[in-house]
Order: C-alpha cells, then structure tokens, then sequence
C-alpha cells in the first residue's frame, strides 16, 4: 500500500506544506517588527540593540544580510524563515532515515518523519515568521545527524559539526541552553559507563565537541549574563510546569484552535507507542514499559530538556511562551513519527498518518488566513485620517513596532512611547519593569498633551500585565483633557496581538 500511495501522496503533501510556508494574510506583530528594526540597524549597532532586547546574535545577523539583499518588506523578511523551513524537510527526511534500522523502518521512517514535519502547523507557523524559532528547528535536527554521525564515527569533520551547530544553537536562542545541558548530561554518562569501549570513546568525544561549542559562546557570555540580569520576561507571569507542558503539546498541534485540540490527542498518543508500544500481532499493540529502543534517546532528550527548562523558569519566576520549545519540536516529531511504526500493518500506519497530516495542514491552512495583529486596523485608521504634526501616543510601548511600521514617513507625524516618550520602533527591556513601575503617568499624559498642541492626539492602547490598568486608566485621563472619539476596541478574540484607539481632538477654544 505504501509503495503505491506514497508518491503522489508525498509530492501532493510537501507542495502544499512548501507554499503554506510562505503564505499568510497577517502582517508583522510586535516580536516580528522588533526583529526587523534591529536587524535592519547599520551592523555596528547590533550589539547595543540586542543588549537591550535580551537576545542572542545569530538570527539577527543573517537576517540583516538577507534584509540587506531582499529588502525589509513583509514579504521578504518572512520569506528568510520561509526558506529556512524548506530546508528543514530533507534534514528531517535524513534525520528518519538515521533512526532506522530495519528494512521496514527504511522503507517507511524518512518519508513518515518528513511528512510528520511538513504538515506541522507549529513548523509552518513559525516559516511564515520573522523570528529564529524556525532555524532553531533546523539547527536542532542537523546537530542530531551531526551527533550520530560520530556515535558512528567519531572524526574530526564530525566532530567540527558537533562543535559548530552547539554553538550556533546558543548564538541562536537561549532555551538551547537546556537542551546542550542534557545532551552533554547523556554523553558524558555513556562516555562513563561505556569507559573503555568503541561506544564510551565516542561519547566522550562527541562530548568535548559539544563543550568545544560552549566554549565558543564565552564571548558573547557578558552580554548574555547583563540580560539575565536586566532584560528576562517581564510581559508575562511566571510558569507552572505542568500548566505550560500543557500549552507546549496543544502549540505543537495548533494552539487554541479546533485544529489543535483534536490533533494533540493524535500526537501525544503517537509519540507514546513511539517508547512503550509493541506489536503483539498483525492486529493489536501492547504498551511495556521497557522502553523501545529505536527513539530512546530521542525522547528522553527531547523531554527531558522541556522538563529542566520548565522547572528553571518556574524557580526563576520566569515567564515561558511555547514558542521556546521549538528547542525540542524536531526530537518530538522525529518520535512521533516513530510511533506510526508501532502499528504492524500499512493501512494501520497509512491511517495513522493522514489524521496527522490532514490536520496538521488544515492548521497551518488557518494560519495563512488568520491575522495576528490588529495593528493594520490601528494604523488604516489613523493614516486615513491623521494631520500632520499630530501625535500618536502608544501605552503600552509593546504596541509601537507594529503599528508605527504602517505608518508612512509621509504623513508626518509625532510618535512617542510611553513612559520615554521615545520612538516606537523598538522596545528597551533592560530593567522594564522597575522603569515603567516609576513613571509618573499624569505627568506623561500632560507632556503628549502640550506636544500634541492644537493637533490631534491619537491614542494606541493594550491591555499589560507589566502595566496593570495604566494604559486605560490614561486613555480616561485624556478623555478629561479633551474630546475623545473611540475608534478602534481592542479585540482579543480574534487578533492574537489586540489594540485599541482613540482620538483626542484639541479642546474647543474658550468663549470670551
């Protein structure tokens, strides 16, 4: 059954996972145009950008070179991720490949694990975004081969792959850091307990090329601990292990959507007889806990490093977003796509994968279609209406990115953030809270007013965890300045990224 439905099923499948990767309706929300404002700054300055970001440099360097060449349009910044994701399919096709070891698995593993990886609505969410989550993907499932390849055969062109991806995966996000850990963890026990043989040789070389990788990030270790220190998460609560867990598996399915909830049930279930399922016969399949050993390790890696950087976020009071655990996706769809093998028969395994496939693209069909920010809404509004020299005021400053990026240079208008009253291109996050906690918002709202003059005011406000009922409590403080006319309500059920606006027109002149 495989050998005839496989072709065209494949070839059908990656088409429509190729062109969903480059196709979404949405334009860039606040995380995508702060990605785009700093790569786009003269090289020079990227540094001192990314200080205050709170990121590593990797991503921000090679989209600088891509935005250098293609431009920073929506179109061209997200088609970078775009080709990223392509990428990634013939990785995952070698990384199925790598895990089989019987005739039957290298009929079926390639094949299953790419189509696993081409129809994931969170891999193709994150190739139509301008964020490093998708290289992340990519990096992770080339440093697998790249550590099998000297399990296998530990020489020193390995071992360079080893050492090169480790320290790209640190350059590239900090959650890699859980991963490197547990992997280096793995290692450095097979190295122990394997003393002496070909495979205790192995590890251990396989794990001084993954130190060799850490020590390549010592560079860059200063800025990274000034970040920690002063930049971390301040937008968001601190996690619960289990509660987060949660969300991660349903954003590996689709997020909150109809889509995600009834594919997470598929995957989790998958990735389950992928370690403990065995096939008793031709028609029925038994769960033992002696864990299988084709994806061991690729599970308990994968896991295991979810595990540690939830329980780390949780003791550091940190906020988490599902979209760090793209450090572990690709492990998890390589087991998943092992667990399709646990079925005995084809039509069993041909079934399995196209629940899978079918709503994993029906996910990503609705990511093209959905829009992420009502920042277009804002930004239509004012420019259709907006005088020159009138002033938009953002509360909080987390709305300015997207929407002043629609906003044309010529119309000629005053943007100012709360509380710096600085540019809304980007965000400073180095001691957030503590600076925004201080600010003195009457006196705020009585500088944009003065600024504003006898020129409108149009105000972009959100709701904050940072800033507590601020941002509205101003919106009122304007309104008892002058005339309000609302525009636009803030709408968090549809956008993801949910704005409002209104519009403070000069008082009326007093009657003399």
């Amino acid at each position: 059954m495989w050998a005839r439905v496989a072709p065209a099923a494949v070839a059908l499948v990656l088409v429509v996972a190729v062109v969903l990767r480059f196709t979404t309706r949405s334009h860039l929300w606040l995380d995508e145009a702060l990605s785009v404002n700093i790569a786009r700054l003269p090289f020079g300055r990227l540094h001192a950008a990314l200080r205050q970001d709170g990121s590593p440099p990797l991503y921000y360097v090679l989209l600088h070179g891509w935005i250098s060449v293609f431009g920073s349009s929506d179109g061209a910044v997200r088609a970078f991720s775009g080709v990223v994701g392509v990428l990634t399919l013939p990785v995952a096709w070698l990384c199925g490949r790598r895990i089989a070891h019987t005739d039957d698995e290298r009929a079926w593993l390639p094949w299953v694990a790419v189509l696993v990886v081409a129809s994931s609505p969170y891999a193709i969410r994150f190739s139509t975004e301008t964020r490093m989550y998708g290289l992340e993907i990519l990096l992770v499932l080339l440093g697998y081969l790249a550590i099998r390849s000297v399990l296998d055969r530990p020489r020193p062109g390995n071992l360079l792959a080893v050492a090169a991806v480790t320290a790209a995966l640190l350059y590239t996000q900090y959650w890699a850091l859980y991963l490197v850990g547990v992997v280096a963890v793995f290692l450095l026990a097979a190295a122990l307990v394997r003393r002496g043989d070909a495979t205790g040789r192995a590890a251990r070389a396989a794990f001084i090329a993954v130190a060799g990788g850490c020590v390549a990030f010592v560079p860059w270790l200063p800025t990274f601990l000034f970040q920690v220190r002063h930049t971390g998460t301040p937008w968001g609560r601190a996690v619960l292990p289990p509660t987060s867990a949660k969300d991660t598996f349903l954003d590996f399915a689709g997020a909150n959507t109809s889509e995600g909830w009834t594919l997470v049930l598929p995957l989790l279930l998958l990735a389950l007889l992928a370690v403990f399922g065995r096939a008793v016969d031709a028609n029925r399949i038994e769960l033992d806990l002696r864990t299988r050993p084709g994806v061991r390790w690729e599970a308990l890696a994968g896991f295991g490093a979810l595990a540690v950087g939830l329980s780390a976020a949780y003791v550091a009071g940190a906020a988490y977003q599902a979209r760090y655990a793209a450090i572990v996706f690709g492990l998890f769809a390589l087991v998943v796509a092992y667990g399709v093998l646990a079925f005995p028969r084809p039509a069993l395994r041909v079934g399995a994968l196209v629940v899978v496939v079918g709503l994993g693209l029906a996910g990503g069909l609705r990511n093209a279609r959905e829009d992420r920010t009502q920042a277009a809404v804002v930004a239509a509004r004012i420019t259709a209406a907006a005088a020159p020299n009138d002033v938009i005021a953002y509360c909080p400053d987390q709305t300015g990115p997207a929407v002043s990026r629609l906003i044309p240079a010529s119309a000629r208008l005053a943007q100012v953030v709360f509380p710096s009253l600085a540019r809304p291109d980007r965000v400073d996050w180095v001691d957030y809270k503590a600076r925004n906690d201080s600010a003195d918002t009457a006196a705020w709202v009585r500088k944009v007013v003065a600024r504003a003059g006898p020129h409108d005011v149009w105000y972009v406000y959100s709701a904050n965890t940072v800033y507590g009922t601020r941002c509205e409590d101003m919106l009122a403080a304007l309104g008892a300045a002058r005339p309000m006319q609302p525009l636009v309500a803030p709408n968090g059920a549809k956008y993801f990224e949910y704005m409002g606006l209104a519009r403070f027109a000069p008082p009326p002149p007093t009657p003399r």
